[in-house]
């Protein structure tokens, strides 16, 4: 974890025919040099964000810290210095995009949760530009919940029943349809669409029974390839208004699927080999089985049965010639037969023993004809950190080792097994729980408040191995009587950055295995890393040198680049001009290199800056195309976390959502939270603004006429499209003219900027999105003297229209780039001073959000805030890093009485 090691050779107690490994210039060495090539060439990142509570209402801000690491050596990133997170719904839609500055691999930010969002369950997905060379099973992603009280008339609970009909599976939904103090909607008329992967599967209408309960029945005939999606339910209430409610369907049978899984890789006739299970349900979570193995005859050959989250192990003998069969019993009594994988006649087999506090045994099989005195290579390694080697002859059909964990680092450590021709042949993953690793944080609770509004402050020294460490940490403290936390499922710095970044697919309760050590715990780690595996790399692409193709490089500042083209050619030296023309103000130059590109970087802008590059030949001639580089969008996959998805959203955080409805309604009465109220009975339709992206300084769409683009693609010039289309408006050759003042041409505001009027034809009409003309005094009179002979407002497309950036004039674009988004500061008051009003109510649930404690050399840092007017248990939660990469989590509960 520590520092970037290259290769560490462990010289250990050898026994039966090991022998350490002398590095020399064979084949072998080779291969662990082109491994330490490959991770140096390819380097990869991990993130992990901290959030100030797992749960939300809306109206509530998601408050986060982010951390960077360098996969391969721990440390924070220096790598990418932008990182981008998202907020995902369950049509999987990106509903907001932050983009954040990074330093020194730490950044932090919020997301705002309006009251037009509706409950259901969101994700949170955290990436650089870089990772997505690797695909997105890298990134951040974690569900969580968003709760609707204030702002919701209706709240469900959804039952699903399950049968099997002819090889089909029929699924009875039955919601519950009730107001937020339960009473229940009767005979309320209810439209449903059931979807499965995205395509509608029953369609119908029903009524609520006098129990408030709608009853949907639908059969889903593709199987466990279409085991989620969702029921779109529409109630109508009584004053004639629907309201739409989407449930999801997380599974369409109580099948379970058992998986088999053999030490290492595969099983070996003869060979005693350790067999892990896995048994999933068809909604993701894992279910306890038991039962036996059989051979071809019925014998009862061996017994098994899973110890945790449908996951266990057993010692497995497959003879010679025969076949097995594994009957499972599940938990309702039904049972179901499994054909146990196929064991080869002729292989190795590797079994590793992790469950000694002090020392890893390792131990290599092989089968009776492959005792020939082959030399066989084992490693162990974490992101291309060598940290173990190891070479011996197969003299004797078994051969075992002992390695202490005190050579290894915390976290994933992959083992594999090389033939004598170096090829990798058997694999295993373990975890090391290595507190050399992690930082140690000792606080010091002296100055902890038992009372309402009284002042906390705490402070703590922040060490590994008892000497100071310099790190940057986070602190959220919640009402644990409002915020209840679920430990075992809890994704935290750990969990993040030690297991699951590693392993591929969905981990059910993660922080499960780091709740405490005892030998249990670490056996039910064992088995999930046994039928759970992940490889950050193939061995294959290590030998040949194929690496992941880079597209898309670690994002350093913010950047704005292209190629300057004159027909087909480059345009070498030419002069290249950015302005920014709204959110900031900026004129910066640059000239082309020997292929034609420019780039301006190190820029700092915000989301809502606008930019003009212009570009000229040496010899200032205008027409040249601008080609901007354009990153493409992170396309949104499905969620791997489909087993945190909750059925009834609402009713799952009633508690949470009540007591948040309190803190809003009281900060609403004060005058400090805005809310959108429906009216009754009144139905509003909102106008779609034309021209929402205009730069009016009247207010984007506030003209005397607007014209758009699909009145503008018929024409050459933008003279010839406007005549006879604006009102009042003549030209005189293509100079816009208002017929009340027809010696003064029309002033053109293009995106913002003033241009001549005779750059009108200048601009390509298929370029356009709006053009907006003021003529009236009311609307000119904000452009004063300017706005004499009427304005053209001329909007190309961006943003919300169809292109990302605009070529309208030849050696002139605009573009709207994304930039960085402002941070809010979390509001924590102060009860000590004396004009604060304690009389005011404190219902705050998140008490206190800090995302930047230092601690600075000698390892020391304070924190303090003031409880809120709420009694309870407070829980303080402390995340955090050092500059050599070692991790910290606290977690600390106090009463408030």
């Amino acid at each position: 974890m520590k520092f970037r090691i290259t290769l560490i050779i462990s010289f250990l107690l050898i026994i039966f025919g090991f022998s350490a490994f002398r590095m020399d210039d064979d084949p072998f060495t080779q291969l662990l040099k082109k491994l330490d090539d490959y991770t140096n060439k390819f380097p990869q990142e991990k993130v992990h964000l901290h959030l100030d509570k797992p749960y939300y209402a809306i109206g509530d801000d998601i408050w986060f810290k982010a951390y960077i690491v360098d996969a391969k050596s721990a440390a924070p990133s220096v790598l990418s210095e932008i990182l981008y997170v998202e907020l995902i719904n369950e049509k999987d839609s990106v509903k907001k995009q932050l983009k954040l500055p990074v330093v020194s691999g730490i950044t932090w930010g919020d997301f705002k949760l309006p009251d037009s969002l509706s409950e259901g369950n969101y994700r949170i997905r955290a990436y650089t530009n870089y990772m997505r060379n690797f695909g997105t099973a890298f990134f951040f992603d974690k569900a969580i919940k968003i709760g609707n009280s204030w702002a919701n008339k209706v709240f469900t609970e959804t039952k699903y029943d399950f049968k099997k009909e002819n090889n089909t599976d029929r699924v009875t939904a039955t919601i519950h349809f009730a107001d937020k103090d339960g009473t229940a909607y009767k005979d309320n008329e209810v439209s449903y669409d059931v979807q499965l992967d995205y395509k509608s599967v029953e369609k119908g209408k029903t009524k609520t029974n006098s129990n408030g309960e709608a009853v949907i029945t639908f059969v889903n005939t593709n199987g466990l390839t279409s085991k989620s999606g969702k029921i779109v339910a529409t109630i109508t209430l009584e004053n004639k208004q629907k309201v739409i409610k989407s449930i999801p369907i997380t599974a369409t049978s109580n099948d379970i699927d058992v998986q088999f899984l053999p030490e290492g890789g595969n099983l070996i006739e003869n060979l005693p080999q350790k067999v892990a299970i896995k048994a999933v349900n068809a909604a993701g979570h894992g279910e306890n089985v038991k039962g036996v193995v059989v051979d071809e005859a019925g014998a009862e050959v061996t017994a098994f049965e899973t110890a945790y989250l449908g996951m266990g192990n057993f010692i497995f003998n497959a003879q010679a010639g025969k076949t097995y069969t594994a009957k499972v019993k599940f938990a309702d009594g039904s049972s179901k037969d499994f054909k146990m994988p196929m064991a080869q006649k002729s292989g190795y087999a590797i079994t590793i023993n992790n469950l000694d506090t002090g020392k890893v045994s390792l131990k290599i099989m092989s089968s009776e004809n492959l005792v020939n005195g082959a030399e066989l290579k084992i490693v162990a390694q974490q992101a291309g950190n060598v940290f173990y080697v190891s070479k011996a002859k197969m003299e004797k059909q078994v051969l075992m080792a002992n390695i202490s964990k005190k050579k290894l680092p915390g976290g994933i450590v992959q083992f594999t097994l090389f033939s004598s021709d170096n090829q990798p042949i058997a694999e295993r993953l373990i975890f090391i729980k290595n507190k050399s690793d992690l930082l140690d944080v000792t606080l010091n609770t002296s100055q902890v408040s038992a009372s309402r509004k009284g002042k906390t402050t705490f402070s703590f020294d922040a060490t590994n191995q008892q000497k100071p460490a310099l790190g940057s940490f986070s602190v959220a403290v919640t009402n644990a009587g409002k915020v209840a936390p679920d430990e075992d499922n809890e994704t935290n710095i750990l969990t993040s950055l030690l297991l699951t970044s590693d392993l591929i697919g969905y981990i059910e309760k993660p922080n499960h295995y780091f709740l405490s050590d005892d030998l249990n715990t670490e056996k039910e780690l064992d088995n999930l890393l046994l039928t759970q595996g992940w490889r950050r790399f193939l061995w294959k692409n290590i030998i040949s040198g194929a690496g992941p193709s880079i597209t898309y490089k670690a994002e350093k500042s913010l950047a704005i680049s292209g190629t300057v083209m004159k027909g087909n050619k480059p345009v070498i030296g030419g002069k290249v001009m950015l302005m920014a023309t709204k959110g900031s103000v900026f004129i910066i130059d640059t000239v082309t290199n020997a292929e034609g590109k420019f780039v301006f970087d190190n820029l700092n802008f915000g989301d809502s800056t606008k930019f003009v590059v212009q570009a000229r030949t040496k010899t200032e001639r205008k027409f040249v195309d601008i080609n901007v580089d354009v990153v493409p969008g992170q396309v949104v996959m499905k969620s791997k976390n489909n087993g945190d998805i909750e059925i009834n959203v609402n009713n799952s955080l009633m508690k949470y959502i009540k007591e948040s409805d309190n803190y809003f309604s009281e900060m609403t009465r004060l005058g400090l939270l805005e809310r959108t109220i429906k009216l009754e009975e009144v139905t509003i339709t909102e106008k779609k603004n034309p021209a929402k992206n205009s730069a009016n300084l009247n207010g984007a769409g506030r003209a005397d006429y607007i014209l758009t683009s699909e009145n503008l693609s018929t024409c050459i010039t933008l003279s010839q499209c406007l005549q006879g289309r604006l009102p009042g408006v003549i030209f005189r050759g293509n100079i816009p003219y208002l017929m009340r003042s027809q010696n003064t041409p029309m002033s053109i505001v293009l995106d913002g900027m003033r241009v001549e009027a005779e750059f009108l034809d200048n601009i390509v009409p298929n370029d356009v999105e709006t053009i907006e003309l003021l003529k009236s005094i009311g609307n000119t009179a904000i452009y004063g003297s300017q706005g004499g002979g009427g304005v053209l407002i001329i909007t190309t497309k961006r943003g919300g229209g169809t292109s990302n950036y605009n070529r309208y004039a030849p050696g002139i674009v605009s573009l709207s780039p994304k930039g960085f988004s402002v941070s809010r500061a979390f509001y924590s008051p102060l009860y000590d001073d004396v004009t604060t009003n304690n009389t005011r109510k404190d219902l705050r649930s998140t008490i206190y959000w800090n995302p930047q404690v230092v601690a600075l050399k000698d390892g020391k840092a304070k924190f303090e805030f003031y409880n809120a007017d709420e009694a309870g248990q407070y829980r303080v939660v402390i995340e955090g890093i050092d500059a050599e990469g070692h991790l910290a989590r606290k977690v600390y509960t106090y009463e408030v009485k």
